[in-house]
């Protein structure tokens, strides 16, 4: 498997993962834990050996994995395009993040601090993910366009919620900084789709003769 196609795909299963839970959470349905798991530390990796590593492996990227694949695949009663629709935007605010020195500072700041609060502590807990969802608020909600969540109302308007939504929305930026960093564009994610979709294969591969 191509190293740079690999990674890419890895990157593009982080933001998949991290709408995906932004939607479950925004219907109020069951959303994975483990996979939420993997999101909110894929935040706090800020050195991580290799793309694989943001999230340990690729058994925490399964549901990514798999929705990535449903997006791209030939079936297009499998696709949402209230996903890609997200996806999209979170592309377009990292390209404003990576310009933005001062923004770029502050979020490497407050993500630092979080870093430094969770050493005893579990990186789900309520407490974290509404420090994440306040670093969320203050840098990337100030980019245009902002992301424009659907769900039920009742669920919206609950702040705990809300602090999730923009914890895993923090997640779909964390993964569309590596897709940057390792040579995604929109333009690539076009002409390379069958060799992303049978990467996407062969991670599930992997992660499904691990479990």
């Amino acid at each position: 498997m191509n190293s740079a196609i690999r990674d890419q795909t890895i990157a593009l299963a982080g933001m998949y993962q991290a709408v995906r839970l932004v939607q479950q959470t925004a219907q109020g349905g069951r959303r994975d834990a483990d996979a939420t798991k993997a999101c909110i530390r894929s935040i706090l990796n800020t050195d991580p050996k290799s793309a694989i590593d943001v999230y340990g492996d690729s058994r925490a990227l399964m549901l990514g994995l798999e929705v990535t694949t449903g997006q791209l695949g030939n079936d297009s009663t499998q696709r949402d395009m209230v996903l890609t629709g997200y996806v999209i935007t979170l592309m377009h605010l990292e390209r404003k993040l990576s310009r933005n020195t001062d923004l770029m500072k502050a979020l490497a700041t407050g993500i630092d601090r979080i870093k430094g609060e969770i050493k005893l502590a579990d990186d789900v807990e309520p407490d974290i993910i509404a420090a994440l969802a306040a670093v969320y608020r203050d840098t990337i909600s100030t980019l245009q366009p902002r992301i424009m969540v659907k769900g039920e109302e009742s669920v919206l308007r609950n702040s705990d919620s809300k602090n999730m939504i923009r914890a895993l929305l923090l997640a779909g930026i964390r993964a569309a900084v590596l897709w940057k960093q390792r040579g995604g564009n929109r333009m690539r994610l076009i002409l390379q789709r069958k060799q992303i979709l049978d990467c996407c294969a062969e991670l599930l591969g992997e992660a499904r003769r691990a479990l």
